[in-house]
């Protein structure tokens, strides 16, 4: 059986976060939700063209790219998936910088190209 998160829609985040549930703000462009490999760790993901992006069909909810809670004692890494969770493998520290590294990149690419468009 797979793990489950239930999603909401809610204006802001609240005070307490319950386990099983995916909070999402699409005014202030962000998600959150506990951890679920059980630690309890609070994981939020900024949604933006550069960080997270959320898809709704409807019914339920998937997030990309992959969560990977590098800074976490569990270092779990994990996809959610039309309210699903799908566990992926773990990353070696190398592949962790490299990961960083790449979304570094990626992001001063993005802003910088946004900049040149406005100028």
């Amino acid at each position: 059986m797979k793990k489950l998160l239930q999603h909401k829609f809610v204006e802001f985040i609240p005070q307490n976060i319950e386990e099983g549930v995916l909070y999402i703000s699409l005014e202030y462009c962000t998600a959150i939700h506990k951890c679920v490999c059980g630690c309890a760790n609070e994981v939020v993901t900024p949604l933006s063209p550069t960080d997270w992006e959320i898809t709704f069909n409807g019914e339920t909810v998937s997030l990309s790219p992959s969560i990977g809670n590098w800074n976490f004692e569990c270092r779990s890494h994990y996809f959610i998936i039309n309210n699903k969770i799908r566990f992926a493998s773990k990353w070696s520290k190398e592949r962790i910088e490299l990961g960083r590294s790449y979304n570094n990149e990626r992001k001063e690419n993005y802003y910088e190209k946004k900049t040149k468009r406005k100028s």
